[in-house]
């Protein structure tokens, strides 16, 4: 038995902790510490400044802009982009979808609903809020209670830019911009 426990000690001695967890298991890129891209996010959240002042540039005396997207098929979504509140360098806003053509087709994908807050004095906008879920932090450890991945927050900025560019790009809006 004592010398069980000594060659035991030695071969835990020898192995790598990663290949202890290998052995047993466990994913060892769960243990590892998630890093931020900080670049990345900014570049994101300042392109995303970018693409809501194409679809709002008369934010500053317009708190409404409805608008609406050409989808295959004849089908239309209707999005909204409302000022929530102005503050002197920033404005906290809501951009949803407020309805499809298509929405009986996919139960499955909720329509998006983002709270913005757009920074004008460092031209970013960056997710403050996703479909109710507040106080979004930076990253996570995974697993956790809500299941949100490591990177949540940027994942959930390359979506909003991701709808925020497609309605750039095909949106159509019934009213005149004042500005333009």
């Amino acid at each position: 038995m004592h010398s069980d426990y000594k060659n035991c000690l030695a071969r835990a001695a020898k192995l790598s902790v990663e290949s202890i967890f290998l052995e047993s298991g466990i994913d060892v890129n769960m243990l590892k510490k998630q890093t931020t891209d900080l670049a990345g996010q900014m570049a994101e959240c300042e392109a995303n400044y970018a693409r809501v002042m194409k679809l709002m540039p008369d934010m500053a005396s317009v708190s409404l802009r409805e608008f609406w997207v050409q989808l295959p098929a004849q089908q239309r979504a209707h999005f909204r982009l409302e000022v929530l509140e102005r503050c002197a360098y920033t404005t906290i806003m809501e951009f949803s979808q407020l309805e499809s053509s298509f929405a009986g087709q996919l139960d499955w994908a909720p329509a998006p609903h983002f709270t913005l807050r757009v920074y004008h004095d460092a031209r970013m906008a960056e997710v403050s809020a996703f479909h109710g879920n507040h106080r979004l932090r930076s990253n996570y450890d995974y697993p956790n209670k809500s299941m949100f991945q490591r990177d949540e927050k940027a994942q959930l900025n390359k979506l909003l830019g991701q709808w925020l560019k497609h309605c750039v790009n095909f949106g159509h809006v019934d009213q005149p911009l004042s500005c333009l």
